[in-house]
């Protein structure tokens, strides 16, 4: 049976027992990927250290600054190379002990930009289809299907070569997902692209987890495209885990209210009054000049004690806001 967008919809009509291997896993709760304890040294600098973290079925957004060990945590996940210390498992299974039976079933998109210029698109993605397992006759027809997704269908007999930065990338997409896997690794897979290009390619991410059940696992230093179409985000820096979770859980709207009101001549003292109404109301503040940062109870409640300290006061606002969490803030720590 085939999709709208040309590649085959498996689990529509069937019983459990006839679902792919993915659906069946998730049905499960096996985790994506897990590790305990993952280390690896380099040398004298250590790549990764101890990291411990499940990740869940969806879209995840590995993130970290360059150099954070996003890259060899993918790797050591593929099984390409063996971890210094630790476990890790990948679809319920060691990459070390089953890499054969693991990358018929994960595709993978790499940062780096190497492709055989004189192949023409449809070659490449069949070949690799080929490489993870699929039949010769269907691999053909996947490839166009996947190429056709990734909207490259009336380019796929161009050469390589002659395609550009963005083409290439869909190319690169196209062969990742062509073989049906369960798990997709993208590494950077916006890098060198214009906004508009960025903006599809996130698109197309969050589609082929949407329309296919694939899961995702997505690594990039751009923490705002991460905020756009994550389900839950892991957070590296310098080796380390730093946060990991739904990202609903660890972005938003936060419990700090933000009042900056106005002085005026008249009511010299007007914010000295509202900052210590709030304060003997038992609420937090943190004040910088005429701006207020009020936390230490829900924001309905903040908010209406506000209210009533800018009434008493009599004093003038000028704006009044509800702070965000971003991602951004898991790195550099925000307190009130």
């Amino acid at each position: 049976m085939l999709g709208e967008v040309g590649l085959p919809v498996r689990t529509r009509n069937r019983r459990p027992e006839q679902l792919p291997v993915r659906a069946v896993s998730r049905m499960r709760g096996v985790a994506v990927l897990s590790t305990s304890g993952l280390t690896m040294q380099f040398g004298t600098h250590r790549a990764l250290d101890a990291v411990s973290v499940d990740v869940p079925h969806g879209v995840t957004g590995l993130v970290g600054a360059n150099g954070a060990g996003k890259t060899t945590l993918m790797s050591i996940a593929l099984g390409l190379r063996p971890p210094t210390a630790g476990t890790v498992t990948v679809l319920g299974f060691d990459p070390g002990q089953h890499a054969r039976q693991l990358r018929t079933r994960i595709g993978y998109v790499s940062e780096r930009n190497v492709l055989p210029e004189d192949m023409p698109a449809s070659d490449f993605v069949k070949h690799l289809a080929e490489v993870r397992g699929m039949p010769r006759h269907e691999a053909k027809g996947r490839a166009s299907d996947a190429l056709w997704l990734v909207g490259l269908g009336e380019e796929r007999f161009r050469p390589l070569g002659t395609m550009s930065t963005g083409q290439r990338q869909r190319v690169k997409l196209a062969q990742a997902i062509a073989a049906d896997p369960s798990l997709v690794l993208l590494d950077e897979p916006t890098d060198g692209l214009d906004p508009v290009q960025r903006d599809e390619m996130l698109a197309l991410i969050r589609q082929i987890s949407e329309d296919f059940s694939i899961d995702v696992v997505l690594s990039s230093h751009l923490l705002e495209e991460v905020e756009r179409i994550c389900d839950n985000i892991v957070a590296l820096d310098a080796g380390r885990l730093v946060a990991h979770g739904r990202l609903d859980d660890l972005v938003g709207d936060t419990a700090i209210v933000t009042v900056e009101l106005v002085e005026i001549d008249d009511r010299p003292g007007a914010v000295d009054a509202v900052e210590q109404h709030l304060q003997r109301v038992g609420l937090e503040v943190a004040r910088d000049m005429t701006r207020l940062r009020v936390g230490g109870a829900e924001p309905h409640a903040s908010l209406d004690a506000i209210r009533d300290a800018v009434a008493s006061a009599d004093a003038r606002v000028r704006r009044i806001s509800t702070d965000r969490t971003t991602l951004e803030d898991l790195f550099t720590g925000v307190s009130l």
